[in-house]
């Protein structure tokens, strides 16, 4: 699938509204892959994929989908680092099927904090924090926090899952404000992990 590098101009909103789309296509086809959630939002950029990779994280019904989707951000924000044009997923993510009713869950429990994000949006506001060359440049602190929602931690991404919207609707709707602002939750949240990752190191009998 190919992406723009950039994200488009949009009218603030589009981050839930998006949200909205996949999950009444998910409702039309039984669920949805990936794959074809990715190939669904299209030539969208690299906010709409962040969003969609991190939202699932929030899902509080079983299933792993904290490793699975932040493992998939991780190998996705790699490509983007290197200025990749299509993304590429190993077929064991690419191909995971996530149900219609996984993806209500989803708009129940994140659209909340997506609108709430949405709310302090300015498009245009600092737009140099959010233009196309951004993507690249954020593609390291993004990898951090895949990692972090990656990681087998107890309500450990959610800090990790709120900077990274902060920083995707930032670059969605054009508000480099935003942007920093997420950007100033990843060291906030990838402290938080390392805290949460030091106490559980902690709890583990040494042999």
């Amino acid at each position: 699938m190919t992406l723009a590098g950039p994200d488009g101009e949009h009218d603030t909103g589009t981050a839930s509204k998006t949200l909205s789309h996949l999950v009444a296509n998910a409702r039309t086809l039984d669920g949805l892959t990936i794959a074809d959630a990715l190939e669904l939002i299209g030539r969208s950029g690299f906010g709409f994929v962040m969003l969609l990779l991190a939202l699932p994280a929030l899902i509080p019904i079983p299933g792993p989908f904290g490793m699975i989707f932040g493992s998939a951000l991780a190998i996705v924000s790699l490509q983007f680092a290197i200025g990749l044009e299509s993304l590429w997923l190993p077929s064991l993510l690419a191909n995971r099927r996530i149900s219609a009713k996984a993806f209500e869950a989803l708009e129940r429990y994140a659209s909340p904090l997506v609108r709430r994000i949405e709310q302090f949006v300015r498009p245009g506001r600092m737009k140099a924090f959010a233009g196309p060359r951004m993507p690249y440049l954020l593609a390291l602190p993004v990898f951090c926090l895949a990692v972090a929602v990656a990681l087998p931690i107890p309500f450990g991404n959610l800090a990790p899952v709120a900077a990274l919207c902060a920083i995707a609707i930032g670059l969605i709707e054009r508000d480099g404000l935003v942007v920093l602002l997420g950007l100033s939750m990843t060291a906030i949240a990838l402290g938080i992990t390392g805290a949460l990752l030091y106490m559980a190191a902690g709890a583990i009998p040494l042999i």
